[in-house]
């Protein structure tokens, strides 16, 4: 059993610290701080979260174009983070990686990645890793619904299922494949309708429900551990901006986004907390110092030097 006023108070505070992170990053982003761009994860904090609440510390995760909230809710620092966006020395990758590429081994964060579906496999190999050293570690792959059509969706779910691997697969279904509606792209009402063809489970959760998430995920992860194999989570969710700094976003109407912003897990996660005005008020008085510190830590941090572009490569 969780104190569930503690669950969503905490929960809360991260969600609120992926939501600023991601507005102060745009803001990076246009003001020229940033390299490369800046794929925003507002509107969807509450999968990243609830799933991560479901994992151990050795437990892994991999990470999509859109990962800064995977990340943050499975323990990076805000910092570091801010400093690869910005690409400085001091950041996770040495400011090589950017945005897209952020990695931690030690947190279990084995990659944030640019290519649709390609953490799926890897979290399937981490997870065969796991199997095959008798440890009780589990991997996630969080991924878009785009990713369901990929290849590497099919080989990563049919290899964990026929080997019953301590991998649980989850899918955001943010509505949108870059521009194209999810309705466009898969002919089923019900995505976690997939998991069928691969005899495994697959269940549908409110991606902007934190507590409903969390419980699906504990589920599944608990599943995994005690090795009856893989599981496949469908959050639907949606994301508030563009698909990232440079999209307007306009194959989507404003009154389609303004149903979804009243749907705002942020609030929704606020009002199970039962915790008041004030309260609230202050975690966000936090946080925000929080990202400020994290801002000055990347500013005053040296910038990656070019010459040691070759460091780190493996050959």
């Amino acid at each position: 059993m969780i104190d569930e006023r503690s669950f969503y108070l905490d929960a809360y505070r991260t969600m609120d610290t992926i939501r600023q992170f991601e507005r102060r990053a745009v803001k990076l982003f246009m003001e020229g701080q940033v390299q490369g761009t800046v794929h925003s994860y507002v509107g969807q904090e509450a999968v990243a979260t609830g799933v991560c609440r479901a994992l151990d510390a050795s437990d892994w995760i991999t990470s999509t174009h859109r990962g800064h909230g995977h990340c943050l809710a499975k323990g990076a620092d805000p910092g570091r983070m801010m400093a690869e966006l910005m690409a400085r020395e001091t950041g996770y990758c040495r400011g090589r990686g950017g945005s897209m590429h952020i990695a931690d081994v030690e947190l279990g964060i084995l990659g944030a990645n640019g290519i649709v579906g390609a953490g799926i496999p890897i979290a399937a190999g981490a997870a065969w890793s796991a199997q095959l050293r008798g440890t009780r570690q589990v991997a996630v792959a969080f991924f878009g619904d785009g990713a369901l059509n990929s290849g590497a969706f099919h080989e990563g779910v049919n290899l964990a299922s026929i080997w019953s691997l301590p991998v649980v697969f989850v899918c955001e279904n943010n509505q949108y494949a870059l521009s194209s509606p999810v309705s466009r792209m898969v002919h089923l009402e019900r995505l976690s309708e997939r998991a069928r063809a691969y005899g495994i489970p697959g269940v549908e959760v409110d991606g902007n429900d934190v507590g409903e998430v969390y419980r699906a995920a504990a589920l599944a992860v608990d599943r995994a551990r005690r090795g009856e194999g893989p599981s496949l989570l469908v959050a639907s969710t949606y994301r508030w901006e563009g698909h990232n700094v440079g999209d307007p976003g306009r194959y989507r109407s404003r009154e389609e986004i303004d149903a979804w912003k009243a749907r705002d897990p942020l609030e929704r996660c606020a009002e199970r907390s039962g915790a008041g005005p004030e309260e609230l008020a202050r975690i966000r008085a936090e946080v925000e110092r929080v990202i400020a510190a994290a801002v000055e830590f990347a500013l005053a941090s040296p910038v990656a030097d070019a010459k040691g572009v070759l460091e780190d490569v493996h050959a």
